[in-house]
């Protein structure tokens, strides 16, 4: 069979849904939608020089490929690059042809060090070291089964705090994004990120197909937003956590577990039958409120990093 490597055509919908149904397929423990593929393509930033590649085989798309520059995190030179081939069709040289084309890009537009997440599995792990890549921190993949689990009652918000939903500020979510900065710089991982560009935010998460302002909760204090966990739904019964963080300020009063509450409660209602979320294995506050939860790691990645030059 001939493994033919192209750039993926965001004009064209079958090149979304052939991308997602990969991402799917390799990854079942995080959402992935033809609709939220073209979403993606369409409002990547410029400063990230994104390239989205697939393989084929026979016109059947069987792999693809993450290629961007880490334009937010203030390490310049950053860059990631994500390969992913659908199960059924391993072992035809498909990773190695998306990785290469995707590091001549990298390369080509300035990166220095290259990230790529990796499934923690020998013949994975094998591949990545194969072309340059050492192992370094590692992340969990979690689920909690939502038409099963026991979730706990919920809980009445500490005095000076009152339950919202971010629907409640689609008039000005700017509140929201100010509080999603100031967690997310804090975040584990190796690529910092800095969140300061409001309009790529309200596109790319705020605006988000995926993203369910009517399943997100938020803790509110002193009228401003203080605690928050974002839920993402794909239409097929299926939500994710997209992020859970507290302000500083505002740690160690049990307002993760609160807001995540609720929003479990919420999804459930909704109709949703599974919960994913994932965890970086250094952030033991969260994987410890997730196992509070009843969720279960079902697999675990390490990202890998290469040095060019």
């Amino acid at each position: 069979m001939t493994v033919i490597v192209r750039d993926a055509r965001p004009e064209d919908p079958a090149d979304a849904e052939g991308y997602a149904r990969v991402r799917r397929a390799a990854l079942p423990w995080m959402l992935a939608t033809a609709r939220q593929v073209a979403h993606d393509w369409a409002h990547a930033h410029p400063d990230a020089h994104n390239r989205p590649l697939v393989a084929e085989v026979d016109g059947e798309i069987v792999g693809t490929a993450e290629v961007s520059l880490a334009h937010e995190s203030p390490e310049p030179g950053s860059a990631v690059v994500n390969v992913f081939v659908h199960p059924d069709h391993t072992r035809l040289g498909a990773g190695a042809l998306l990785l290469r084309a995707a590091e001549e890009h990298l390369a080509g537009a300035g990166a220095t060090t290259l990230y790529s997440w990796v499934l923690d599995e020998p013949g994975f792990r094998a591949f990545a070291e194969r072309h340059g890549y050492r192992g370094s921190r590692s992340a969990h993949f979690l689920r909690l089964d939502l038409t099963t689990a026991v979730l706990p009652p919920l809980q009445e918000p500490p005095a000076g705090v009152e339950l919202r939903t971010a629907a409640d500020f689609a008039a000005d979510p700017r509140p929201l994004f100010e509080l999603d900065a100031v967690t997310t710089a804090d975040e584990p991982g190796d690529v910092d990120a800095v969140l300061d560009d409001y309009a790529h935010w309200l596109a790319t998460t705020w605006n988000h197909p995926l993203n369910d302002l009517a399943l997100t909760t938020v803790a509110v204090a002193d009228g401003r937003p203080v605690a928050f966990s974002a839920a993402r739904t794909d239409g097929l019964g299926r939500y994710g956590s997209g992020m859970t963080g507290t302000h500083p300020a505002h740690r160690g009063r049990g307002l993760a577990k609160l807001v995540k509450n609720d929003s479990l409660h919420r999804a459930r209602a909704a109709g949703c039958t599974e919960a994913l979320t994932g965890n970086d294995a250094g952030n033991g506050p969260m994987l410890a409120v997730n196992r509070w939860f009843g969720y279960e790691i079902r697999a675990t990645e390490v990202r890998h990093v290469r040095t060019l030059g």
